[in-house]
């Protein structure tokens, strides 16, 4: 596994998640103090976003520049206007049972959403759940379902989504249709045993790689973060590891970006446990130059 040095570009969070470079800044959310921020490059210039009360997970814009956030316990995708005041774009609490997650969201504005599934945070056993596409107008349509905490996703060049199955051993791959609609589901890279339902030790136990945030690389290769392996991981289609990355704590969800798009930001926390994150701020961001 290799080794790099790191720059500490935020300190003093909560838990980082959904990292986007967009506009020369990285923008991100943190959990438990219900932001959602961005910065420059190398940490300066720190601001507020959006206060978001039901707490804010993914992030992506409209094709007009407005901001999408994902809140995650009122199951809403909101909306910011061109005021700073926020809008619900997308009611999505009778598509899904638990926490809106992470979001990607394509050219044409369509934001692909995930969600638990379950009550992580509680404890309760693991079962698979859906994936809901909201359209520019708010509509929204579930596209897939028996997935496995879909997590991190990205739009690849070629018309794909890729979705990262936290607990699902695996990347899965859907063509996308001129109507949104998906199809053609693949595993585009495969680390582990298939997922079961189960009690939640069990099933954390049988994971190899837990793909959380991920970015594409222009080769249309993945750097994914490991939620269980305090690693990102450099992965192509069909599963080969390029490259793997020791973080000195966990990592929770990575980006690429910078001036020159060679940086990776890596959003890091000594674990994701609700009860250990909310009363302290020991999650950072930090991030490290790539050699391509």
């Amino acid at each position: 596994m290799a080794t790099r040095e790191f720059t500490t570009v935020v300190t003093d969070q909560s838990f980082t998640e959904g990292p986007r470079w967009r506009d020369g800044r990285l923008w991100f959310s943190d959990f438990y103090t219900n932001r959602t921020m961005s910065v420059f490059e190398d940490g300066s210039d720190l601001r507020v976003e959006a206060e978001v009360p039901g707490q804010p997970s993914g992030l992506g814009w409209l094709p007009d520049g407005r901001l999408l956030i994902a809140s995650q316990h009122d199951r809403l995708v909101v909306r910011r206007e061109s005021d700073g005041s926020l809008a619900t774009h997308a009611d999505l609490s009778d598509l899904f049972s638990h926490h809106v997650n992470d979001m990607v969201v394509d050219d044409r504005g369509r934001a692909f959403v995930g969600n638990f599934g379950f009550d992580l945070m509680a404890g309760d056993s693991v079962t698979s759940t859906n994936l809901v596409r909201v359209d520019t107008d708010g509509s929204a349509t579930e596209v897939a379902d028996n997935l496995w905490f879909p997590n991190g996703m990205v739009v690849t060049t070629d018309g794909r989504l890729l979705v990262g199955e936290s607990f699902g051993n695996r990347v899965t791959s859907f063509d996308i249709a001129e109507d949104g609609s998906l199809s053609n589901r693949t595993n585009w890279a495969t680390f582990g045993p298939d997922p079961v339902a189960d009690a939640l030790e069990p099933a954390m136990a049988r994971l190899v790689i837990a793909p959380d945030g991920c970015d594409l690389e222009a080769d249309g290769t993945l750097w994914i973060a490991d939620a269980i392996g305090a690693r990102v991981v450099h992965v192509a289609e069909g599963g080969e590891i390029i490259e793997e990355i020791a973080t000195p704590t966990g990592v929770f969800a990575c980006a690429l970006g910078g001036e020159d798009g060679r940086t990776l930001f890596l959003c890091t926390a000594p674990d994701f446990s609700e009860s250990n994150r909310r009363p302290v701020r020991e999650a950072q961001i930090l991030s490290t130059r790539l050699d391509a």
